[in-house]
C-alpha cells in the first residue's frame, strides 16, 4: 500500500514565525564567526609558538582562543533566553542547534 506524501502528518509540522527565524540567523552568525576567530586565534598562535620572539603573542592568543571558546555555550544560552523572554519555546521540537 502506497503512502500518499502529498499530505504531511499534521504532528510533525513545526510553527516558526518570521521574528524566530531572524533570530535564529543572528545567533547562528554570531555563532559562525565565533567559530572562525577561535580557529584564527588557535592557527596563529601555533605558528608563533615557532618563534621566541614571538611565544608571548602567542601565548596571548591561546588565551583569546579559549575565551572564544567559552563564548560558544554563552551564544547558545543567549538565543534561548532571547527566544523564550519572547515566548518561544526552544529544545527538540523549536530547533535548538548546536551553535
Amino acid at each position: 500500500m502506497a503512502t500518499d506524501r502529498t499530505h504531511a502528518d499534521p504532528s510533525l509540522r513545526l510553527s516558526v514565525g518570521r521574528e524566530q527565524v531572524v533570530i535564529d540567523n543572528r545567533y547562528e552568525t554570531a555563532s559562525i564567526v565565533n567559530d572562525v576567530l577561535i580557529a584564527v586565534f588557535f592557527t596563529v598562535g601555533s605558528v608563533l609558538f615557532f618563534f621566541d620572539s614571538t611565544q608571548t603573542a602567542g601565548t596571548w592568543l591561546f588565551l583569546l582562543g579559549s575565551l572564544d571558546f567559552l563564548a560558544r555555550p554563552v551564544i547558545r544560552l543567549s538565543r534561548r533566553t532571547h527566544l523564550r523572554r519572547l515566548g518561544h519555546h526552544s529544545g527538540a521540537a523549536g530547533g535548538d542547534y548546536d551553535y
